[in-house]
């Protein structure tokens, strides 16, 4: 469904995106992590046709992201980070506004705008102005402006960044719920926990490459630094542990579950990141 080959974007002297490829299937649920600067948002800003990569193609739904852009943008829906929103227009009219970027018109366009007034759970607040809604509310009508033409590959680019518990769950499931549907998406985030709960498969990226890419329970799996757990019999003394551990009678060994954000610090590094 996505498709990346050879993805290099400079900004003068730095190469915010150095040789990146990627392959997201359809239908999959797809996280895309990396560090501050390791290239994510210089990567759909490419997909979105928001910025013309220096080398690689990109294609979306097999079409080619440089030469037909205005075609991606009919089948691929964003979230983005920073909130793509009129504040001084009402709920309602901005998703008349978006859904008339899209090519949405007459009883089309009606039909679309209930739909994501539902789907935002803002019926009690379609008649007012985005400016005075909390962060929550907002970035659920983000997500309904995103799909309001229906879109079959969906990127949502931090999601979750300030919203209330309740809020954070409604995104949860309504991206679970498009999923579900058959809808591709590609899920940016910092918040592993969020990752491990809803991806089929992650690419991690770092210095504009990707690092790692593969099923979350096989990241896991390959993580050189593993931990166990065991249970000794009653009586046994624990001092004597590294010393004797052969001669121990164990019940029980098992190997302690590392989780998605302990492999993404161990293939990053820990070091602080503020960004390029």
């Amino acid at each position: 469904m996505i498709e990346v080959d050879g993805l290099v974007v400079r900004f003068g002297e730095l190469r915010a995106v150095d040789q990146l490829s990627l392959q997201v299937p359809a239908g999959c649920l797809f996280g895309l992590l990396g560090p501050n600067g390791a290239g994510k948002s210089t990567t759909i800003n490419c997909l979105g046709g928001l910025l013309d990569p220096d080398e690689g193609s990109l294609k979306v739904d097999g079409i080619s992201v440089t030469d037909d852009p205005i075609a991606v943008r009919r089948v691929l829906g964003i979230a983005p980070q920073a909130l793509a929103l009129f504040a001084s227009l009402t709920v309602q009219q901005n998703l008349e506004v978006f859904g008339g970027l899209f090519g949405l018109h007459g009883k089309k366009l009606a039909e679309r705008v209930s739909w994501g007034i539902e789907l935002s759970q803002l019926q009690s607040k379609q008649r007012a102005v985005v400016s005075s809604l909390s962060g929550g509310m907002k970035r659920r009508l983000n997500l309904a402006c995103a799909l309001l033409h229906d879109p079959k590959v969906l990127i949502c680019d931090e999601p979750t960044t300030g919203v209330d518990p309740q809020s954070r769950n409604h995104l949860f499931e309504t991206i679970k719920q498009l999923h579900a549907e058959g809808c591709t998406v590609i899920y940016t985030t910092h918040y592993m926990e969020e990752v491990e709960a809803l991806c089929d498969r992650v690419a991690i990226i770092d210095h504009g490459r990707v690092i790692a890419d593969d099923s979350i329970e096989a990241l896991l799996a390959a993580s050189s630094n593993r931990s166990f757990s065991l249970e000794l019999s009653e009586g046994c003394d624990i001092a004597n542990l590294e010393r004797a551990l052969g001669d121990f009678p164990i019940e029980k060994l098992s190997e302690n579950r590392r989780s998605l954000e302990e492999v993404f610090l161990d293939l990053t590094g820990r070091t602080l990141r503020d960004g390029n």
